[in-house]
């Protein structure tokens, strides 16, 4: 098979949870070590550090990613999903695996993915902890697809594992409550091993903090390590300070990640890279640290997150698809400066809350409703009534091409643009 026969077979014999929601979830780790077992376990070959979490884990897993590559490490880099191509969830040092690195692990393991039913994630974890293998990468940031006791990637023992922060979301398979989300996030906890929370919150801190005492691990939330400073913008990078709390050692970062929910991330990055110095064998300086947070775009091709498509009309993309994440976009969005209008193109899935998201969004904006043409998309009726009875000014676009071409004739040079909603939105913009 060449390579786009091998995508058509992967995801029309293993379909993504990506395309078809639910119906691809198979939660469970014995398909997935097996399958490694037999190609000889390449996820030993290599450091590991291990992200969960309900938003934030894609910024925090590229920004160590690129901190450690400036660093001098060999990194290894597993996300999920991809936006415009498959092979964006598996890099090394910020370049895609090849497209013939995907042909040759799919012939090779064609009949024992099929002999055990193995899931498209699943499949793409081995791929990837194959990959990095082969590419003697030294240490690998390897984030969870969705949950995490029972999640593919739950085979690694990482160095450390971080918990970035726990909201409602996906609940038919993790649970009702706070606490139970926290019980299955909190499965990649390991024996001994060091952990770090994103953010403290009382709904679901006795929950870790009971799984790491169990298993002898030591806990440590990201805002008591690192207070937040003064924060702003300056020569189109975000500026952070912060002080490392045990020393009282201040930081002062220009970051290019430009939405301001990223100075929490970058709280928890900072607390696991002083907890990779403290505890294991990793040590990363303060210039890498300094220098590799200023070029995480640069250094690991991260898109889709506040993402400044055009300065003058002002068009912004976010990948937000969630009420906990959606909350912090729309922050930003009602504290805008410019003087024109704001319009939001946006499309949802039907899976997700889109009445709590759009709840959240601002009130004087005027939104254009669209679909991607992905099968999960939120039926464009629905979201009219939702819009409707929360008196949102809206009209509708059946295809997000035609959502972007009414939004761009209505635009002047002092409106705002934001796309977002979904995933798959941001995706069909950025291609």
């Amino acid at each position: 098979m060449n390579y786009t026969e091998t995508l058509d077979y992967l995801f029309s014999s293993m379909p993504s949870f990506q395309q078809v929601g639910g119906d691809a979830y198979k939660p469970g780790l014995e398909r997935i070590a097996e399958f490694c077992r037999s190609i000889g376990n390449p996820q030993r070959n290599y450091f590991v550090i291990h992200i969960a979490g309900t938003n934030g884990k894609g910024s925090v897993s590229n920004m160590l990613a690129a901190v450690l590559q400036q660093a001098g490490y060999q990194v290894g880099l597993f996300t999920s999903p991809h936006l415009t191509d498959f092979r964006e969830r598996i890099r090394v040092n910020g370049e895609m695996i090849s497209k013939q690195k995907v042909v040759n692990f799919v012939d090779r393991y064609k009949t024992d993915m099929e002999r055990l039913q193995l899931s498209f994630f699943e499949m793409t974890t081995a791929m990837a902890f194959d990959y990095f293998a082969q590419s003697d990468v030294e240490v690998a940031v390897i984030e969870t697809g969705l949950g995490g006791r029972l999640d593919a990637t739950n085979i690694v023992q990482p160095l450390v594992s971080v918990i970035t922060n726990i909201g409602l979301e996906h609940t038919e398979y993790l649970g009702n409550s706070l606490p139970k989300i926290a019980r299955e996030k909190g499965g990649i906890i390991k024996k001994c091993t060091p952990v770090v929370v994103g953010e403290k919150n009382s709904n679901y801190n006795l929950v870790l903090e009971e799984i790491a005492s169990d298993l002898r691990s030591e806990i440590t939330y990201a805002p008591e390590a690192f207070s937040l400073g003064e924060c702003g913008f300056e020569g189109g990078k975000q500026v952070v300070t912060m002080t490392r709390m045990r020393d009282g050692y201040p930081y002062q970062l220009r970051l290019d990640l430009l939405g301001e929910y990223q100075r929490q991330n970058l709280v928890t990055v900072a607390t696991v890279l002083d907890t990779l110095h403290e505890s294991t064998p990793l040590s990363v300086s303060r210039r890498a640290f300094v220098e590799g947070v200023r070029s995480v775009s640069q250094l690991t091709s991260f898109r889709g997150r506040w993402q400044v498509l055009s300065e003058k009309p002002l068009v912004v993309c976010d990948t937000a698809h969630n009420e906990h994440g959606i909350s912090e976009v729309a922050k930003q969005l009602k504290a805008r400066t410019n003087g024109g209008r704001l319009l939001c193109v946006m499309g949802f899935c039907e899976d997700k809350d889109f009445s709590k998201m759009l709840a959240q969004m601002p009130a004087d904006a005027h939104y254009i409703f669209t679909q991607a043409s992905i099968r999960r998309a939120a039926s464009l009726e629905k979201v009219a009534e939702v819009a409707t009875s929360l008196s949102l000014d809206f009209e509708l676009a059946p295809t997000v091409a035609e959502a972007l071409a009414l939004a761009q004739q209505q635009l002047t040079d002092e409106d705002m643009l934001f796309i977002g909603g979904s995933t798959f939105v941001v995706a069909e913009v950025l291609e």
